[in-house]
Parts: structure tokens; sequence; C-alpha cells
């Protein structure tokens, strides 16, 4: 059960971090854009920050941080 948990948490922290990075990515570039006066959709980009990026990151260290807690936690627990 335990493994089944992890490998989940890790399959959807590989699917968040390319999540968070293609939004990085993005920014950059239609910050790049912005600058040179092309619209590369840092409007579109900016409306989903709030219910897209910010909770993907959120995820990303939730996760991370669930993740080796609970690799800590069973490391502990085989010791004994």
């Amino acid at each position: 059960m335990k493994e089944t948990i992890v490998n989940f948490i890790d399959k959807l922290l590989v699917i968040d971090v390319f999540l968070v990075l293609v939004g990085f990515f993005w920014f950059a570039i239609a910050v790049f854009g912005d600058y040179v006066g092309i619209n590369l959709g840092l409007a579109t980009w900016q409306k989903l920050w709030i219910p897209l990026f910010n909770p993907a990151i959120g995820i990303l260290f939730l996760g991370a941080f669930s993740s080796w807690g609970i690799k800590k936690i069973s490391q502990l627990l085989s010791k004994k």
C-alpha cells in the first residue's frame, strides 16, 4: 500500500514539475515578448497564475515534502 501511494505521488510530481517548467518558460518568453512589443500571452499567463500555476507550485512542494517524509518514516520503521 505504501509503495502504491509513493509511486502515485512520484508520478504526480513528475507531471507537476513539467507543468511548472512550462509555466516558467511561457512566463519568461511572454515577458521578453512584452518587452520588445510582441504579444506572446503575458495577459493570459497572468490570468492563469492564481488558478493554475500557483497551486501547481504548492502541490510540487507538498508532494516533495510528503514523499520525503514517507520515505524517512519507512526507513525508521524498517530499522526497528
